[in-house]
């Protein structure tokens, strides 16, 4: 009888601090060993002249997430999962969102359906928290986070989702008493409004127009006071989706105090500027997302915030509308002003690629870097290490293996997920991961996907750091 389900052999193995060649013994979905002449497989894997890495954990996606203004996310999580896979992500965390006046709970629920049956990888849940009342923060909240929904999103702006300061700082000091990560969408709403209604009136509503509604300092601002409300209540934030210089200099500072400050960025951030949005009709109109891209001038800052450590998590921040059609991008006519136009761009199978090739194949970062950036660091602050985000003896077989020349011109055409467009067209890339093995399956080979919808896990999660710790400014009141 084979010792091992698996035996990945002659791959160069990569984490987060070490770099190292041996074999992979992979026995009931996990990890078993990990050496030199593992022979005893029921099937054996040939990575020679390839990297194993952990399967990417994509912190920061929107899949099948109910809309408020009629349009329709086009990947549910068959599509959605399927496309992590053949982008070497083994995990996904979307966002079980509240509509104000309605239970949080409720939104739960509803997510568990659509998510039930579907899903070809794990899969755990962060909740959006927009409407904070006694009856959420008194008993929803906390019983969820007891569930293992460890983690919840709240945004400074979005009429239908905004907190005021007040309603942060609530939610912040619950976060705090039961160990959960709030993660803070950091943009003043007032001035984006004022500044739409300005833009507007003057009839400047095409695409290009988003990004002057919504420029850095708006993004600097919310990202300090943010910042400012956590350090009051003592209490560790990630500010997702980070764009712009400003924005990584408040953090950098906040770090640089001993705040417990993380921060995210996207592959928006690296590869697409305002210019995209400057292009006419729908093709400005795919790339409008908020915080929107900068100018090219402002990328340098992202990637040495990368390298340099500000940054601990990278994700894709999918949001799957579609191009061509009435429930996507479309949704309030063929030209819309640009404050009505679904905000996102596709992204979570290209999320791994795009930052190995242009990053690691580069020479901005290490591979150790790309895989704290992808895998270990997300795991930790999300609370899934170690079953998740490494490679190491116990842990779950998720793998991607990675040919390192393999060079691919993206088109739309090659990816799997739903939508009818990708940012990234054309663009030429060396990188790519050949296979991803989900809890010791294969799922995804050379592009062909092998896993079934609802062999995926949901995974509740720990809590991810020690509540009550220290006193916060606000204990002293």
């Amino acid at each position: 009888m084979a010792e091992f389900d698996i035996v990945i052999k002659g791959g160069t193995i990569a984490t987060a601090a070490d770099i190292m060649r041996c074999d992979i013994g992979i026995s009931g979905g996990r990890i078993a060993a990990l050496g030199e002449g593992l022979d005893a497989g029921a099937r054996f894997i040939d990575a020679t002249g390839r990297l194993v890495l952990p399967g990417g954990i994509d912190g920061h996606c929107h899949i099948d997430q109910p809309m408020s203004d009629g349009s329709v996310m086009a990947d549910d999580f068959t599509t959605g999962t399927r496309s992590a896979a053949c982008g070497g992500t083994t995990t996904i965390i979307p966002f079980a969102c509240q509509v104000k006046g309605r239970s949080l709970r409720e939104a739960v629920q509803d997510y568990h359906r659509r998510a039930d049956g579907k899903a070809m990888i794990d899969y755990a849940f962060h909740l959006i928290v927009s409407d904070p009342s006694d009856q959420v923060l008194g008993q929803e909240l906390p019983a969820l986070i007891k569930d293992g929904y460890t983690s919840f999103k709240v945004y400074m702006t979005y009429d239908e989702l905004k907190l005021d300061d007040r309603q942060m700082l609530d939610v912040l000091a619950l976060a705090r008493r039961e160990g959960a990560m709030t993660m803070i969408h950091a943009e003043n709403t007032d001035c984006i409004a004022w500044l739409t209604e300005k833009l507007e009136l003057a009839g400047r509503t095409q695409p290009r127009f988003h990004a002057i509604s919504r420029p850095k300092p708006v993004e600097r601002e919310a990202t300090h006071r943010a910042i400012t409300l956590a350090e009051l209540v003592d209490i560790p934030v990630l500010i997702v989706h980070v764009s712009g210089a400003e924005a990584v200099e408040q953090i950098r500072w906040a770090q640089g105090r001993g705040l417990r400050v993380y921060a995210e960025t996207c592959p928006q951030y690296l590869f697409l500027s305002e210019d995209d949005l400057g292009q006419e009709g729908i093709a400005g109109m795919k790339c409008i997302c908020s915080p929107p891209p900068r100018d090219k001038a402002n990328q340098p800052a992202i990637w040495d915030g990368l390298a340099g450590g500000v940054f601990q998590v990278f994700s894709s921040d999918h949001a799957p509308f579609t191009a061509g059609d009435a429930k996507g991008k479309l949704v309030a006519g063929i030209t819309p002003p640009f404050r009505r136009v679904p905000n996102g761009v596709p992204g979570i199978e290209t999320r791994l690629p795009l930052l190995f090739s242009e990053g690691v194949g580069k020479g901005r970062i290490t591979l150790q870097n790309f895989v704290a950036l992808t895998a270990t660091s997300p795991a930790k602050i999300y609370g899934l290490h170690p079953r998740k985000g490494t490679i190491a003896v116990g842990s779950d077989a998720d793998l991607a293996i990675w040919d390192p020349a393999r060079k691919v011109r993206i088109t739309n055409g090659k990816l799997h997920h739903a939508v009818d467009y990708t940012p990234y067209e054309g663009m030429e890339l060396t990188g790519w991961p050949v296979v991803t093995l989900s809890r010791g399956e294969v799922v995804c080979e050379e592009g062909a996907v092998k896993g079934t919808p609802g062999r995926g896990q949901f995974l509740p999660r720990g809590r991810t750091w020690p509540c009550c710790r220290t006193r916060g400014l606000a204990d002293a009141v």
